[in-house]
């Protein structure tokens, strides 16, 4: 695959790549991030809690993680959404399995253009899809726009360490081994070499958050998790 965005434009060429590994996603992610991804979505979750919503929307949803976690943690109501058919198709059967199907619905979706009327969701929330959004101050409008007044917005996304030796120690790890693993068990090394170009390439920290100013949102602010590896972004609608 070429470069993302190089021909055809990023969107496409992001669908086909989950699309090729939706059936390893879940396991790869549990291997490259050691389990600790599970820790940060919990942390979304209790962020959203706070709020006491009744109806969520999971933009970028994959195979649906955080919208089942959201369910499991008492939320009545998840709408998830994303480009991927392959990958929404994992999370299908993830919520039949789990029986969580009068909470979660999975569906296809564009995080620049979502199929919904104004004001729809108390909370929104977007766990490593930001970075593939194709237009960023656009996808964010779009979220901003379906939320209601009051409701909030978490977004957990990678960053990168600043520090001594971990910043070091991550530069090796995503240039050699991520790709590696990420060949060796999904069969495909393009995706996993787009995943360190697409974080080096995120306006991450106060960059990102000046972005959610710019699509409306307010008291934004954000917080580094596990040496900087990650980061979550909060902002609320006026």
């Amino acid at each position: 695959m070429p470069p993302i965005g190089s021909v055809a434009g990023k969107k496409p060429q992001i669908e086909r790549m989950f699309d090729a590994i939706a059936p390893r996603y879940d396991f790869l992610n549990r291997v490259l991030s050691a389990g600790i991804d599970q820790k940060w979505r919990r942390k979304v979750i209790r962020l959203i809690l706070e709020t006491k919503p009744l109806k969520v929307l999971d933009v970028a949803t994959g195979t649906g993680d955080l919208a089942i976690m959201a369910a499991q943690l008492q939320i009545p109501t998840i709408i998830g959404v994303d480009i991927s058919e392959e990958m929404l198709a994992v999370g299908r059967k993830k919520v039949k399995t789990k029986g969580l199907e009068a909470w979660v619905t999975l569906q296809t979706g564009d995080a620049e253009d979502l199929p919904f009327s104004d004001s729809q969701f108390d909370a929104a929330m977007v766990a490593f899809g930001v970075r593939n959004f194709e237009n960023l101050d656009e996808g964010l409008s779009q979220i901003y726009r379906v939320l209601k007044p009051g409701g909030r917005l978490v977004v957990l996304e990678f960053s990168r360490p600043t520090a001594f030796p971990i910043k070091q120690s991550y530069a090796f790890y995503n240039r050699y081994i991520l790709p590696f693993i990420g060949r060796m068990i999904s069969g495909d090394s393009a995706a996993y070499t787009y995943l360190p170009e697409s974080i080096a390439a995120f306006p991450e920290g106060a960059s990102f958050l000046e972005h959610m100013k710019k699509a409306g949102f307010s008291d934004v602010r954000d917080q580094r998790l596990t040496f900087g590896v990650a980061s979550i972004y909060v902002g609320e609608r006026k």
